[in-house]
């Protein structure tokens, strides 16, 4: 705990100095789970990077005291060492405790347990103006709920208090094969009714095919199991998305049981399926044995570092939205009439969902065809995560996504911002809740920190800024689509920081 307050009193001291002099700053956290473009300034940021140990677990009160930099799988094989995990754990192992809470983020369980956000007790947090405070439902209860989807505008996150839950060793994982898109919402939305359920998504891999996938914690060893046991984290093993489409082909639910952590990552290997489209890229077979082959290649952390290094967010859609759970379906079948890009995962949330996403303004509109007659929208929604190649100018690849982005507005739902954003500032302020916010920032002082806006507005196409033989060298190999993913590649494997500016003489 010595190390953690003196790393925080330097924070504090080094936004202090920030604040007196009324420049602004960005934090950095050292990686990112997002797709937008965003490089730091050297001269501009606060380094939190370093924050990311595990404090305190409290076997017997089930809670953990961490700080924002601990990724998920971290956290989980900590919490597992005393028989605790936490409610809501992100299917990508270096999603973070921090992105978490400011974030948004959720995962199978949330249905049940909210976002992530909703696991946290208390936050530690150095606002703009250098002074560090504490806030929870009893103490700076105002600062404590603003923090939810505020993406580090109010304030810079410094430790988290969460609680746990008891841990069982194993998942039963029940595949129910799907025949439509109505018939996919109805079981996820039945699904959720089970009071013995604890984890639920769905994919969809066509308009007529598709699975929903449901889970139970257990303790039964594998021995005792009338299931057969299914993994899903060695090089070896089959990637989960191909295993659930070959379970979804069976006439009837299939269970199978999973180690826990298994379960928790099954998405991790190949990225959901879009680790697919880098075998296609890169013109090679997409094998069991490819696949096991580069194995290295195809875990999530190294292949948003490729991703970024290589500039390929400019050629892919990548978004996740939630919708009202009326509207999850007709939003699916524009989708599939308008830019099919199947598979697409489902995930239900629960009703107080969309406070967690950005300050939003609430929903009036129809739901399930039928109007609200003006009353708000407090129902369940539903995530819906499109993701996959579009391959077009970039004319074409901004109409697309601001199609989608209309669309998901029109039926009340509301996207993830780690993705690109294409809304003008006028259509951001008609989703999101400028008043609000906006008085929220004046009350923490919060002018020094950019506002979501400003962190999440497109900037246009990724550009080189590198001069010299090297920059010209790097703009070549940007502007060829093999080079581009191959020094992707390069980069990742080389590792390093892909953020952060160098300073320059």
């Amino acid at each position: 705990m010595d190390r953690h307050e003196a790393a925080v009193d330097s924070i504090c001291s080094q936004i202090g100095r920030f604040y007196d002099s009324k420049l602004g700053f960005r934090v950095y956290h050292g990686s990112t789970n997002s797709t937008r473009h965003a490089h730091f300034d050297q001269d501009a940021i606060v380094d939190v990077s370093a924050l990311n140990n595990i404090i305190s677990i409290d076997q017997q009160k089930q809670i953990a005291i961490v700080e924002p930099n601990v990724p998920m799988d971290a956290l989980v094989r900590e919490t597992m060492k005393v028989g605790l995990l936490p409610p809501v754990v992100m299917e990508f192992p270096g999603i973070t405790v921090g992105g978490g809470f400011v974030g948004t983020a959720g995962e199978s369980s949330s249905f049940k347990y909210g976002f992530f956000d909703r696991t946290v007790l208390s936050a530690e947090v150095v606002l703009a103006n250098g002074q560090m405070v504490r806030a929870s439902e009893t103490s700076n209860q105002e600062l404590f709920e603003g923090l939810r989807g505020s993406f580090g505008t109010l304030g810079v996150l410094t430790m988290v208090e969460m609680r746990l839950i008891h841990m069982q060793d194993h998942v039963e994982v029940t595949y129910h094969p799907t025949t439509s898109i109505s018939h996919a919402m109805e079981t996820l939305q039945v699904s959720t009714k089970d009071l013995e359920t604890d984890y639920i998504d769905g994919i969809l891999f066509s308009k007529n095919s598709g699975a929903i996938i449901t889970g139970r914690l257990t303790s039964q060893p594998p021995s005792s199991s009338p299931h057969p046991l299914c993994r899903f984290s060695r090089p070896w093993d089959e990637w989960f998305y191909i295993h659930a489409q070959h379970q979804s082909t069976r006439p009837d639910p299939t269970t199978e049981l999973v180690p826990l952590q298994d379960y928790l990552f099954r998405y991790d290997r190949g990225a959901f399926w879009t680790g697919m489209y880098a075998f296609r890229y890169f013109m090679l077979p997409f094998t069991r044995l490819t696949r096991f082959l580069m194995d290295y290649f195809m875990h999530t952390r190294i292949m948003y570092h490729a991703l970024h290094a290589s500039g390929h967010t400019d050629h892919y859609i990548i978004q996740d939205v939630a919708l009202p759970a009326g509207n999850a379906g007709p939003f699916i079948s524009w989708l599939a009439d308008t830019m099919p890009m199947w598979p697409l995962w489902l995930c239900p949330l629960r009703r107080d969902a969309r406070v967690s996403m950005g300050h939003p303004r609430a929903f009036t509109g129809t739901v399930g065809g039928s109007s609200a007659d003006g009353s708000v929208f407090e129902g369940e929604y539903i995530n819906v995560g499109v993701w996959g190649p579009y391959l077009a100018p970039e004319v074409e690849y901004v109409r697309a996504n601001r199609a989608l982005e209309n669309k998901v507005a029109e039926l009340g739902g509301l996207k993830w911002l780690y993705s690109r954003v294409f809304y003008t500032e006028d259509e951001w302020w008609k989703i999101y809740n400028r008043e609000e916010y906006e008085r929220l920032r004046g009350r923490f002082d919060a002018s020094s920190l950019p506002s979501i806006w400003e962190k999440v507005r497109d900037r246009g196409k990724r550009r080189v800024a590198a001069t010299g033989v090297k920059g010209w060298v790097k703009r070549i190999m940007l502007s060829n689509g093999l080079l581009s993913g191959a020094y992707g590649v390069w980069k990742a494997v080389r590792g390093g920081d892909y953020m952060l500016r160098k300073k320059t003489a």
